[in-house]
């Protein structure tokens, strides 16, 4: 019997090339591609259940305050991807409470968690909670799309190498 073996693989070095460029489009592009259409898919919700709620005799609507913004601070701090979802403009009127068009919709909070007076009509709660195996799919198969992308992208590159 042989004290050593030795054997040679061959080819490693496109095949690590490969890795790296799926990792680097997977976390900068696909990743967050995938994320943000799962994101949507939460935001539209939103929307959808604040529409119910909104008042059609003011101007102000809270749907239309709805937003998504990439969570740059997560992505520099940690490196993971991340979106939030919320309504725009804080929680203080300003300017003596316009309440024209495209108006601030601070009131969204008293309307999402009630108060003492009045009862909770969660909107953005929901739109995850009652939605989160629809979010779940489009991030999987938007994710299946980037993966594929991404090979066809590292094998295009490796052959040209």
């Amino acid at each position: 019997m042989a004290d050593n073996i030795e054997f040679s693989l061959v080819g490693m070095d496109s095949l690590i090339g490969k890795l790296e460029a799926i990792s680097y489009d997977l976390k900068r592009k696909g990743g967050r591609s995938a994320l943000r259409k799962a994101a949507q898919v939460v935001a539209g919700k939103m929307k959808e259940g604040a529409r119910n709620i909104d008042d059609p005799v003011t101007g102000r609507s809270i749907a239309d305050n709805v937003a998504l913004r990439w969570n740059g601070r997560l992505f520099k701090s940690a490196g993971d991807l991340g979106f939030r979802i919320g309504v725009q403009h804080g929680a203080v009127l300003k300017n003596g409470g316009d309440t024209s068009a495209n108006s601030p919709t601070p009131h969204w909070r008293l309307i999402e968690f009630g108060t003492a007076n009045m009862r909770a009509q969660p909107f953005a709660r929901r739109a995850l909670a009652d939605n989160i195996s629809e979010v779940i799919d489009t991030f999987t198969t938007e994710y299946e799309k980037a993966i594929d992308r991404a090979i066809k992208r590292a094998a295009k590159a490796a052959g040209r190498s």
